[in-house]
């Protein structure tokens, strides 16, 4: 992979127009195989394809004569007012991407007042994380085979300031998708998730007949025990991400979770899954309108920012983007990135003349036939 040394002062190429640009910018940052692996999520990649056509489905009205001079982007979440409604999306292994690795990304975002969400698969310290992000930082927790790994995790994310803890439930079986594989991707070795318990693999020993799935990968997956133990362990609000079943999602809510993630996993849990877009309205629609609501999956501009939130997000995660921007100029690549973000919801949101997110919603949408 071409070397993003931090000896020298990155610059943002002259060709990076909009966000989605770094997409294009990063081939040439990135190895083939480690673009392939960022890019791709599992199997055929039906489910990332998805997350991108769902939101082509859907124009927004333009309206005039609306006073929009007192416009602002701020959103409330939960006992948190954000500047705006871009977060940073758990992305597993950033040192793929640049030798700074999460550490970069945290400093971008403390530059654009977002808040990162740290990931457990991070290739930095969660302490190093935090003490570069601002104040506004959330911890991403993986559930591990033994409590005790777990409970480590939430004690250590506490002790380093993190403010509320992001629960995923929906990836304990991960494919690498045909992409990757025919890229000929491997996890580099320097490429390691540094905050886990450095633990000798144990083999599962299946008896005959036994599934390699069910009673293999799935032996220790989380259960409703398992989330109402870890809820029990923390006053950091518990949010859950990987919840796509409008079912799924009023349960969570009246367990108490402080928040929900709509996400399919950018694609990388199970292909086939609907794209996180099109299951939201009919969350939204179970939950209320009341309770905290993100999306994950396929944004890639400011318009689908405001497309998200139109549709029953209360702010939005940026996963993909966020490593593309940081393979091309780092830390600065990961703030331009944001800024572009919010300029462009910004635009959208004045010409559809919605001063504030509040004034978003469904009415600003067309569907196309």
């Amino acid at each position: 992979m071409p070397s993003n040394s931090s000896e020298f002062a990155q610059r943002i190429p002259a060709d990076i127009r909009c966000a989605q640009d770094y997409e294009i910018a990063a081939q040439g940052t990135m190895s083939e195989a480690s673009y392939a692996y960022v890019a791709g999520g599992t199997g055929q990649d039906l489910s990332v394809a998805a997350n991108l056509a769902a939101f082509a489905k859907w124009s927004v009205y333009p309206r005039v004569l609306r006073d929009v001079k007192e416009g602002h982007t701020r959103v409330q979440l939960g006992a948190q007012t954000l500047a705006h409604p871009i977060l940073l999306a758990p992305v597993a292994f950033q040192k793929l991407a640049h030798p700074l690795a999460e550490i970069a990304t945290a400093h971008a975002a403390q530059a654009m007042e977002s808040c990162i969400v740290c990931s457990t698969l991070a290739t930095s310290p969660l302490e190093e994380v935090a003490a570069a992000a601002g104040s506004e930082k959330w911890f991403q927790l993986y559930f591990q085979t033994k409590r005790e790994d777990t409970l480590q995790l939430l004690r250590r994310a506490e002790a380093a300031g993190f403010r509320a803890i992001v629960v995923t439930l929906d990836a304990s079986i991960q494919v690498a998708s045909m992409r990757a594989l025919k890229a000929g991707f491997r996890m580099p070795e320097d490429c390691l998730a540094v905050n886990l318990p450095q633990l000798e693999q144990q083999k599962v020993e299946l008896s005959a007949g036994a599934s390699r799935i069910f009673q293999g990968m799935m032996l220790a997956a989380p259960t409703w025990s398992d989330l109402t133990w870890l809820m029990s362990q923390t006053s950091l609000p518990v949010w859950v991400k990987g919840v796509m079943h409008p079912e799924d999602a009023r349960a969570l809510q009246a367990a108490g979770v402080a928040g929900i993630v709509v996400s399919n996993h950018g694609g990388r849990s199970l292909d086939g899954a609907p794209a996180s877009l099109s299951v939201l309205p009919a969350i939204r629609a179970l939950v209320g309108q009341d309770f905290p609501l993100l999306l994950d999956g396929g944004i890639r501009s400011g318009t689908d920012v405001f497309k998200a939130i139109a549709l029953g997000a209360n702010a939005v995660l940026i996963g993909r983007l966020q490593m593309y921007a940081l393979s091309v100029a780092g830390a600065l690549g990961v703030a331009h990135m944001i800024k572009l973000l919010c300029e462009e919801l910004e635009i959208c949101m004045a010409l559809a003349g919605c001063a504030t997110l509040a004034d978003i919603d469904a009415n600003a949408l067309l569907p196309h036939l």
